[in-house]
């Protein structure tokens, strides 16, 4: 096999001068990367990433620790761990190592340290909403009914005020909603409301709107035919952790639904690192590990690859875990019973190697040292080898501000998502129909107003005696009650709360009478 056909992982053997690989072919069959805080599982992201664009393959990954920037920077031979990684690539037999710069693209959900990355509240869709917003099951079904009649009345939910304002919409007509969609709580849609505020004060009201993000964006080859190395910012994300994995699903999701099937192919079209991947997967109910394990599943006959990094393969579910054919294991600690346990279930999960016991290897693997198995010819998992990781070629370490500002300026995508556009949505429609009904009451408030008394009052359903009016002492008046909600309304425009419903608090309500 060609070196075109693989990437090269590191040394393994007793002197580390046997060639670990990962071959293309088998690349789109998932992976793991796991180990405990500060084991080199970084360093292992950051060769991985290089392999696969030097290769043609476009990366999808997530900094979470702010070191990843230098994947556009060539490592140089005054950093100090320089004569460490020459003398590991002459261990190793990485014979032409040399230090080089990738073709790298900066994202940032909140458009800070890169280029903003949005999607609409109706591509995220109710599941993935709900689960952001940590939304109980009745509070997930308000979310769904929102969007039911929001796309049957077409009403386009873009950005986070039009969510907003269909969850008002609903609160005001609730009554009548709920024989045909079910009972809406005007305390489930307060619950979701204040859910929303929180999620806008965290900064996550950037994420809603346009223009949404273009997957073709992110699959770019250069011209010399690098894949395009794709970073996300998320080191400020993180403090939002809940936001930062629904981003990355969404993103695996729309990967699924959108790009068409191509079988098996030669080697990925894209390869996707999920870092941290255990936040995906804390507390998130059985609907949303079935979506999980429906995409990974199925994912790589669309020729995209999912790498989950996380510190103990314990984090990911056992159905997914089986799917992550290619493994690197950086040391685990064992300090605990709980601990031994989960190592050595992890040294389970290996095909064993009689050279060495797994579980222990696993304990006492250095920094920049893992434990690897990959899929070898028709697909059968290698036997475990351990192996000295190849040092990196790209900086290690993060830009300066200014570097990075600069790669931002000269990238391929560079002024295509800087500038929001708030284009004609839910919440202007309902605001539209708002202005109308007011419009409407007031006319007919002002018509009425106009008419003799006599003509009033018995349209009104009083009796007229031609001398004197007999007026009920019950004030039973048979305005219908929208009518009286719309003389209500229109006396209320110069108001703040007036302006308000102008505004779309109360939506399309005259509409749906």
């Amino acid at each position: 096999m060609s070196e075109q056909d693989r990437i090269f992982i590191g040394g393994g053997g007793l002197d580390y001068a046997v060639s670990q690989d990962l071959k293309l072919k088998y690349a789109n069959r998932h992976g793991l990367i796991t180990g405990a805080t500060g084991t080199g599982k970084t360093v292992t992201l950051q060769i991985l990433a290089e392999s696969f664009s030097t290769q043609g393959v476009p990366v999808f990954l997530a900094d979470v620790k702010g070191d990843l920037s230098g994947l556009a920077k060539a490592g140089s031979a005054d950093f100090k761990l320089h004569e460490a990684f020459t003398s590991r690539a002459k261990t190793i037999g990485f014979d032409d190592y040399g230090y080089d710069a990738f073709p790298v693209t900066f994202w940032d959900l909140f458009g800070e340290q890169g280029h903003p990355v949005r999607t609409t509240v109706a591509e995220m869709g109710p599941l993935l909403v709900s689960r952001l917003l940590e939304l109980t099951e009745a509070q997930e079904g308000v979310v769904n009914i929102a969007f039911r009649i929001a796309d049957e009345q077409g009403l386009p939910l873009l950005d986070m005020k039009d969510l907003q304002s269909m969850l008002v919409w609903l609160g005001e007509n609730s009554k009548g909603l709920s024989l045909r969609y079910g009972n809406i709580s005007r305390a489930s849609i307060g619950a979701i409301q204040r859910r929303l505020l929180v999620l806008e004060n965290q900064g996550g009201a950037e994420f809603f709107g346009e223009p949404a993000l273009q997957l073709a964006d992110i699959m770019r080859l250069t011209p010399g035919g690098r894949g395009q190395i794709n970073i996300l910012a998320a080191d400020k994300l993180m403090a939002a952790p809940r936001l930062y994995a629904t981003f990355l699903l969404w993103l695996l999701s729309e990967l699924f639904e959108t790009l068409p099937e191509i079988g098996d192919p030669d080697k990925p079209k894209l390869v996707f690192f999920f870092d941290e991947a255990h936040l995906l997967f804390d507390d998130a109910p059985k609907a949303l590990i079935d979506k999980v394990e429906q995409v990974a599943r199925l994912i790589r006959s669309k020729g995209v690859s999912v790498f989950f990094i996380t510190q103990n393969p314990a984090d990911v579910p056992e159905d997914i875990l089986g799917q992550m054919g290619n493994r690197i294991q950086h040391a685990l600690r064992a300090y605990t019973p709980r601990d031994q346990r989960a190592l050595r279930a992890a040294a389970e999960t290996f095909r064993p190697n009689p050279a060495f016991d797994t579980a222990d290897a696993i304990r006492d693997v250095g920094v920049g040292e893992a434990l690897v198995s990959t899929l070898q010819k028709k697909g059968v998992p290698s036997v475990v080898e351990r192996v000295l990781i190849r040092p990196p070629s790209s900086q290690l370490g993060p830009l300066s501000v200014a570097e990075r500002k600069a790669v931002i300026a000269q990238s391929p995508v560079s002024g295509l998502y800087d500038k929001t556009i708030d284009r004609d949505s839910a919440y202007e429609a309902l605001a539209r129909r708002a202005t109308e009904a007011a419009s409407a009451a007031a006319v007919a408030e002002e018509a009425e107003d106009e008419q003799p008394m006599a003509v009033r009052e018995y349209s009104a359903g009083r009796r007229y005696s031609g001398t004197r009016v007999s007026r009920s002492t019950s004030k039973s008046r048979s305005d219908s009650v929208g009518k009286a909600f719309s003389k209500s309304l229109a006396r209320s425009l110069g108001t703040r709360t007036g302006s308000a419903i102008v505004r779309g608090v109360l939506g399309g309500f005259f509409k749906a009478l």
